[in-house]
C-alpha cells in the first residue's frame, strides 16, 4: 500500500478547513486513512517526508506578502517551519501540490515575487488557458486548453518564479499554474472547489475583504451556475499519480 498523502491546512475557520479536507478525499476517492491532515493554525509537528507520498498545501486568509506585523499570529508560528519544509521539497523534487497560498509560499521559497500589487481576483470563476508546455505534462495531457476554475485571492505571483515552468494563465492573473522540477505543481485557482464549496467560503469570508459583502448572494448564485470539472480532474490526477500510484 502506498504511503499516505500529507494535507497541510492553514484555515482557522473549521467549516472551511473541514470542507477542503473532505473535497480532497471525495475528488481522490480516498479513504480517510490515505490522507494525514495537519491544521497548521493549531499545531505543526515535525514532518518526515519519507513518511508520505506527497504534500498538499491549500489556501486560506494568510498572505505570503504581508509584512510580519500584518500576519496572523498563527501564520507567524507556522510559516518559518513551512518554508524549511518547502526548501526540502524543492531540493528533493518531492511530489507537491499547492493551491492559492500553496502557490505563493512555493514561489516565495523559489525567490519569486509575490505581492498584492496586481492580479487580485474576486471569488468566482475565471477562464484558464493552458500553455503549449502543458500539452505534454503528465497531469494536464488531454485536458481542454481552456476551462473555467474558481479563484479568489488578494495576492499573486507577479511573474513566473525562478526555476518554474508556466502551465496555465488567465487574463486577470498571468501565473495560474506552474510546475517545478518533475513532481511539484501549484495553482492560483482552487482545484478542490465546486459551487457548494465556493458558496461556503463566500459565507465564511463575507467580511474578510475579498469582495463587497453586499455582493455575496450574487457571487454565490453565479458560482452555482458555473461548470468547473477540469480543476477537480487535475487534483484527481495528482492524487491518483502520487497517492494511489495509478498513473
Amino acid at each position: 500500500m502506498p504511503k499516505p498523502c500529507l494535507l497541510l491546512q492553514l484555515r482557522p475557520e473549521r467549516a472551511a478547513a473541514d470542507d477542503e479536507y473532505r473535497a480532497v478525499l471525495r475528488i481522490g476517492a480516498l479513504d480517510a486513512d490515505r490522507v494525514v491532515r495537519i491544521q497548521m493554525d493549531q499545531d505543526f509537528p515535525d514532518v518526515d517526508l519519507d513518511d508520505y507520498s506527497a504534500v498538499i498545501v491549500g489556501g486560506g486568509p494568510s498572505n505570503v506578502s504581508n509584512p510580519e506585523n500584518r500576519k496572523y499570529d498563527y501564520q507567524r508560528r507556522f510559516e518559518p517551519k513551512l518554508r524549511l519544509l518547502l526548501a526540502e521539497i524543492v531540493d528533493r523534487d518531492f511530489p507537491y501540490l499547492g493551491a492559492c497560498y500553496g502557490l505563493g509560499i512555493l514561489a516565495d521559497v523559489l525567490g519569486g515575487k509575490v505581492s498584492d500589487a496586481r492580479y487580485a481576483e474576486s471569488p468566482g470563476a475565471q477562464t484558464i488557458e493552458l500553455t503549449d508546455t502543458a500539452a505534454e505534462d503528465a497531469l494536464l495531457h488531454g485536458l481542454p486548453q481552456s476551462f473555467r476554475a474558481f479563484v479568489g485571492h488578494k495576492e499573486a505571483c507577479q511573474e513566473v518564479p525562478p526555476g518554474a515552468v508556466l502551465l496555465a494563465a488567465s487574463t486577470g492573473c498571468p501565473v495560474q499554474m506552474i510546475r517545478v522540477g518533475h513532481h511539484m505543481y501549484a495553482t492560483q485557482f482552487h482545484p478542490e472547489l465546486d459551487g457548494d464549496g465556493l458558496a461556503l467560503r463566500i459565507e465564511i469570508y463575507r467580511h474578510a475583504g475579498y469582495f463587497d459583502p453586499a455582493e455575496a448572494d450574487a457571487l454565490i448564485a453565479l458560482g452555482h451556475r458555473e461548470s468547473v470539472p477540469v480543476p477537480g480532474e487535475i487534483l484527481r490526477r495528482f492524487l491518483s499519480r502520487y497517492c494511489q500510484n495509478q498513473l
